[in-house]
């Protein structure tokens, strides 16, 4: 048998080949000779041998976790975590003083006249912050009552669920009208109730969300009536000047601004907010 690298020789006598390409050719002479070396000194119809197989690693243990005194699994655990967290805005909508104060807190860009100014994302931020304040003794109530024994193992899951809701219920108990409550109850053919207690967490959360609308449209229309003085005046104004072609409100938009940073209205308006949410 002839020799690769005596072959090679032979080509590259007879023709002169780039010098990449003769390179390349050697590399895969080399990487040929040790497979073609070892063909050779097997037997005849011997099978080849394969190399060991490497010895299999365990699979890492996986905890279980219990809710509700079941043993759950932790892709379970997972899912359950993930859908609670896709819950959240729900929560803070339904849950929370942010329904009324963001709607506040709008309109009231909207009576201004202002535009986009200030933005969604301050507008947000400061109801986000707001909501916090106001919601500060109900999360300490809802920490320290359910959320700490349970941390703690001194407390089950359905034991520690129902303190924990306890102090948001009685948060939107405080708030919601009558009326509202007793519609919701009658669409659900559920009431009369006879304590708190017995109303259901569907019907208190679609009550104080519709509560919560009427109170936030009733600041607002008080919040409206300055402003929409303002436009009346300048537009008869402009009218009587024969400025018809004018809009108003670019030039009542200067005069609204003025009016309500002298009467500091951003204090006025958030500190009236914080003050219509009544005391659990």
């Amino acid at each position: 048998m002839i020799r690769l690298s005596a072959l090679f020789r032979a080509v590259s006598a007879r023709a002169a080949f780039p010098g990449w390409l003769l390179a390349a050719c050697l590399v895969l002479a080399a990487a040929l000779v040790p497979a073609t070396a070892a063909a050779q000194a097997a037997p005849s119809g011997a099978a080849p041998v394969a190399a060991p197989a490497a010895p299999a690693q365990p699979l890492p243990s996986v905890d279980v976790g219990n809710i509700g005194g079941q043993p759950v699994s932790m892709p379970l655990q997972v899912l359950a975590l993930m859908t609670g967290i896709t819950l959240l805005p729900a929560a803070l909508l339904g849950l929370t003083a942010f329904t009324r104060i963001i709607i506040v807190l709008g309109l009231l860009r909207q009576a201004l006249g202002t535009g986009q100014t200030p933005s969604n994302q301050v507008l947000l931020a400061l109801a986000l912050f707001l909501t916090a304040m106001v919601m500060m003794p109900v999360f300490d109530q809802a920490w320290a009552n359910g959320i700490a024994p349970y941390l703690d193992d001194s407390m089950d899951f359905r034991a520690a669920w129902a303190a924990t809701s306890e102090p948001f219920r009685g948060f939107m108990l405080a708030q919601v009208r009558e009326t509202d409550l007793m519609t919701f109850a009658g669409l659900s053919q559920t009431g009369p109730y006879a304590t708190p207690q017995d109303v259901p967490f569907g019907v208190l959360a679609a009550s104080f969300l519709t509560s919560e609308l009427k109170t936030a449209f009733e600041i607002a229309f008080l919040i409206f009536i300055p402003f929409v003085i303002i436009d009346l005046v300048v537009a008869s104004v402009l009218m009587s000047m024969g400025m018809m072609m004018l809009s108003p409100m670019l030039i009542s938009a200067p005069f609204k601004i003025l009016l309500f940073v002298l009467v500091d209205g951003w204090v006025l308006v958030v500190g009236s907010l914080a003050a219509s949410f009544n005391p659990v």
